[in-house]
């Protein structure tokens, strides 16, 4: 009984109510329900969420956690993507587990949320976990994820999203977050985690764009891309103080290749959308900090805008930054036509349902990286190979 115990403490509590039944009598499994709900409790929610929640994971004996990546493994191919219909067929999950990832990273929009109400919210993560395809891709792969503002709850949503907090924990329940992460017990989605040993490690930063964000600045008349102008605001923000010096800490421990996730791009210049762009002084600010805490090997992943395009910014680092952006896994872009970008790296966009790859190969003199862009059929779009 105590080493089956020992086994599954490493392991989130959801797991354990989700398979100890099969193992332990009657009386430990209520005991171990039990002290779930004693926990989520302590960490701060609402007596109503907590019984709300011990229902849930009573009731669930199917749940498992996806596969887990061991740390210290050099990883070798990561597989990337956004904006996720829950309601709408997702056969490129298929051909995203056929490009064999030691690594995914769902980075925005995983569902189609849009709501204040946490029960729509709850049913629509369910819909997008009982769908096939996504199902066994989950089940094969280990995924980090952060949200963007669909899967948030509120479209264009910042700061001023009055379930923000809310809408976390479901974030949390969904991706089934360990109950010792500080997610628990803190604001905000972001997260980092590093793979491999010294001189093959990668580093991936989650950051959360949406919980801390300023209002954004609305222009007279709407361009092309949406209805928001840049906004030199020095008091505005886009990640908030505490992220802000969390990342820094992040970026200050070794590695040789870091994924930087954005859930909306940053390089780009402003047209409309929702961008890093619309708050310069914040744009500017990462780009100080990458070049203060001499933060090597950086890589900008971004979705949002339902098409891909590559960008690159030459002039803020002692390298080339560049930025994949890829998006949708299930959508076509209505208008098929990009707006203007000119710090675009490829002439080419795509505008049909894609897949960013990283491919990672770690040479002696240092790591080689290849940025591809994948089509529903596994196709290549476009590939940009970086060194630095």
């Amino acid at each position: 009984m105590i080493s089956i115990f020992r086994r599954f403490a490493s392991i989130n509590h959801h797991y354990c109510v989700a398979h100890l039944h099969h193992l332990l009598p009657s009386v430990a499994r209520v005991i171990l329900l039990f002290i779930a709900w004693l926990n989520l409790v302590a960490s701060q929610q609402s007596l109503g969420q907590a019984i709300s929640h011990f229902k849930d994971i009573a009731s669930d004996s199917s749940s498992q956690v996806s596969a887990k990546l061991p740390n210290e493994v050099p990883v070798e191919r990561v597989v990337f993507g956004s904006c996720i219909k829950q309601d709408q067929p997702m056969p490129i999950f298929s051909e995203m587990l056929q490009a064999d990832p030691d690594l995914a990273l769902l980075i925005g929009d995983n569902i189609y949320g849009d709501s204040d109400d946490m029960a729509v919210l709850r049913r629509k993560y369910e819909k997008l976990r009982g769908n096939h395809d996504y199902a066994e891709f989950e089940n094969s792969v280990p995924i980090l994820a952060t949200w963007d503002d669909h899967d948030y709850g509120l479209n264009d949503g910042g700061a001023d999203f009055a379930k923000r907090s809310d809408s976390q924990i479901e974030f949390m329940r969904f991706w089934r977050i360990p109950r010792e992460s500080n997610r628990w017990t803190r604001e905000g989605v972001y997260h980092s985690e590093i793979f491999g040993p010294a001189g093959r490690r990668l580093q991936v930063i989650l950051l959360d764009t949406r919980f801390f964000r300023s209002e954004l600045k609305k222009g007279l008349e709407r361009r092309i891309a949406g209805p928001y102008v840049a906004d030199d605001d020095p008091q505005k923000t886009m990640l908030g103080e505490t992220q802000w010096k969390w990342l820094r800490e992040q970026l200050l421990q070794p590695a040789d290749v870091r994924l930087l996730v954005t859930s909306i791009q940053c390089i780009p210049e402003s047209a409309g959308q929702e961008t890093w762009s619309n708050l310069p002084c914040e744009r500017k600010r990462l780009f100080n900090l990458l070049r203060s805490t001499s933060a090597q090997g950086v890589i900008l992943l971004s979705g949002d805008r339902h098409w891909a395009e590559l960008s690159v910014l030459e002039s803020e680092l002692d390298y080339s930054l560049y930025e994949l952006t890829s998006s949708s896994l299930n959508q076509k872009h209505p208008r098929g036509t990009p707006s203007e970008n000119r710090f675009r790296a490829q002439p080419k966009t795509y505008h049909e349902e894609n897949f960013g790859v990283i491919n990672i190969t770690w040479d002696s003199s240092g790591p080689i990286v290849e940025l591809e862009l994948r089509d529903l059929k596994g196709s290549t779009q476009f590939i940009q190979k970086v060194s630095f």
